[in-house]
């Protein structure tokens, strides 16, 4: 991609609601799956955001119904972020201050990759690779901002 577009208040910039798609690729089977939905980043009452993502994942020909819940909470400066799963287990730190940021999460014997980059006020992007003995993923999202 070309420049990144720097975020100087990564909560404040992902507030509101956002149309996502997702590719799943099994870079192993060669297998494709799709995710069209939605996220609505929504202020927590102890500060922070909730995310909630739903719409429909579509794998090997069927769609069925998929959402996940993620806490962003208040990071060091107002240009990061310390995001959580639901449970309130760390998932990964994010830093959008360059509009660009690269986590690591490792989960069990499997590692999970993250980069994010922010191409405008209304555009950012994820792209997830995940390695290990039982996964050979590359998950890409791309948001865009509703109304």
């Amino acid at each position: 991609m070309g420049e990144f577009w720097p975020v100087a208040d990564v909560l404040a910039h992902l507030a509101g609601r956002w149309r996502v798609e997702r590719t799943v690729r099994d870079l192993a089977g060669g297998d494709e799956g799709r995710f069209e939905g939605t996220t609505l980043f929504s202020p927590l009452p102890e500060g922070g955001l909730l995310h909630e993502e739903s719409g429909t994942f579509t794998w090997q020909g069927v769609a069925r119904p998929a959402e996940r819940t993620l806490r962003f909470l208040p990071g060091g400066s107002p240009g990061t972020a310390d995001v959580r799963f639901a449970d309130g287990r760390p998932f990964h730190h994010l830093d959008l201050t360059a509009g660009h940021h690269v986590a690591d999460h490792p989960c069990a014997a499997d590692l999970y990759r993250g980069e994010f980059t922010v191409r405008d006020a209304d555009h950012w992007r994820t792209v997830w690779r995940v390695g290990g003995p039982a996964k050979d993923l590359v998950l890409t999202t791309d948001y865009a901002r509703e109304g």
